[in-house]
């Protein structure tokens, strides 16, 4: 007998298959699309600081999403349970990391608190909304949805 035509995933599928990489790459792809409007935005809310600031923001908001997607894809090759640390823990890490950065730059004089904090939250969210649209929520394609014929 022959193999058969769909293979499934194993676990030594390499990590930029994973369907954690995936969606992350596309929320990094979406990004990348709106960051010309949220700096432009913010430069005439904020000024000059206020671009650098969206700048430096939607930066933290994609590796946060790339760093999370790593995280987890690299968990599931190994266990369940690591998954859900790497999630919890992950996801505390992750934040942390945002607050680091945060705090390494707070007092220099590109940056705009309110613009940083804005575009930090505004990107997540609105990038996680945009998503939606894209994201199948199905055992039979999960990650990102099948492009129609």
């Amino acid at each position: 007998m022959s193999a058969p035509a769909e293979t499934a995933m194993t676990l030594d599928t390499p990590s930029n298959d994973s369907i954690e990489v995936r969606i992350s790459l596309d929320l990094v792809k979406r990004a990348v699309y709106v960051t010309p409007l949220l700096v432009a935005v913010a430069a005439m809310i904020w000024d000059g600081a206020g671009a650098t600031s969206a700048l430096f923001a939607v930066g933290l908001v994609i590796v946060n999403f790339l760093l999370a997607a790593a995280l987890v894809s690299g968990a599931a090759r190994i266990s369940v349970g690591l998954v859900m640390a790497a999630t919890l823990f992950g996801y505390l890490i992750r934040l942390g990391l945002i607050l680091v950065a945060f705090l390494l730059v707070r007092d220099a004089t590109w940056i705009s608190r309110p613009a940083l904090g804005a575009t930090i939250i505004v990107t997540h969210l609105g990038l996680l909304i945009w998503e939606l649209k894209y994201v199948a929520i199905s055992l039979a394609h999960a990650g990102i949805k099948p492009a129609r014929p």
